[in-house]
This record gives structure tokens, sequence and C-alpha cells, in this order.
């Protein structure tokens, strides 16, 4: 498997990297996720639980048992990524 391959099988699944671009900002809650990316409950929860498994985030307690997640240094490695892909789609065809 190629390196390209390998990184899209972590990545590349739908809303995986929404996921990420959303926490370069900073620690995010789950409600808070749902509600600015509009994905289903079922797959934010499926794609959180594989990009935690990749070490690519990480949850972060809080308080009255609720939970955030924030990238890893293995996720903010993936900023310059995101941006060169942003710019990629801002292009004109």
């Amino acid at each position: 498997m190629s390196d390209l391959a390998a990184a899209l099988d972590i990545v590349g699944s739908r809303w995986a990297l929404l996921i990420v671009e959303r926490l370069l900002e900073g620690p995010q809650r789950y409600g808070d996720l749902q509600r600015d990316l509009g994905a289903p409950t079922n797959m934010l929860a499926t794609r959180l639980r594989e990009l935690e498994a990749a070490g690519v985030l990480s949850r972060l307690p809080l308080r009255h048992n609720t939970r955030a997640y924030a990238l890893t240094e293995r996720g903010l490695a993936l900023r310059d990524a995101i941006v060169a892909l942003e710019r990629w789609g801002a292009q004109e065809t």
C-alpha cells in the first residue's frame, strides 16, 4: 500500500477532513461539531472513533460526563494539507 493510500484510509472517509478542519480551531464538544458540520450523529460518532483510533484526535474529559475532542500532534500535522485542499477547492475551473 502506498503512503497516500494509507493516509486516505484514515482521513479519506466522508466527514473526516471536515472534522479535522474544525478541530484545527481548537477543542470542540460533540454537540458543537454536530451542529457546525451538520453531519448525521451516527456518522459523526463513527468518524470520531476512527480518527481517535488512528491517533489523529483525542477525547478530553469535561465536567458533567461530557467530552471534547482535540487534535493530537498527528492531527495537527494535517494543517498544511487541509489548507492546500481549501486553496485548490477555491480555484475556478
